[in-house]
């Protein structure tokens, strides 16, 4: 006699859930499915208009050791406080340059 099997209920709700979700798909209802040809034609990096204007630049800096520990021992977020205090430096020099007297050669005293 031929004996029936059955299917464990954990292994059938899963089941249905993962068909469930794939319908969604297709569907286009919680995600897009792209074909090899959407992907093949589709640009490279980020979509136009999703970066900033005044996107920060990458560079390396040289710092010593205990300023770069003082800037890290504040925490996250240390590099926007440096970029802040250097922002907030270069601004005061250019609002108030520092003038120094240059002797002229030659000139005559009198």
């Amino acid at each position: 006699m031929p004996t029936k099997k059955v299917k464990d209920p954990e292994i059938a709700e899963f089941e249905a859930a993962l068909l469930g979700s794939v319908d969604q798909a297709l569907r286009g209802e919680y995600a897009a499915v792209h074909t090899p040809d959407q992907i093949a034609v589709r640009k490279p990096g980020r979509p136009a208009g999703s970066t900033k204007a005044d996107a920060k630049v990458s560079t390396t800096i040289r710092f010593d050791a205990d300023v770069l520990a003082a800037l890290k021992a504040a925490g996250p977020g240390w590099q926007t406080r440096a970029n802040d205090a250097l922002r907030e430096a270069f601004a005061v020099k250019k609002a108030a340059p520092r003038r120094t007297k240059v002797p002229v050669r030659g000139s005559i005293s009198g």
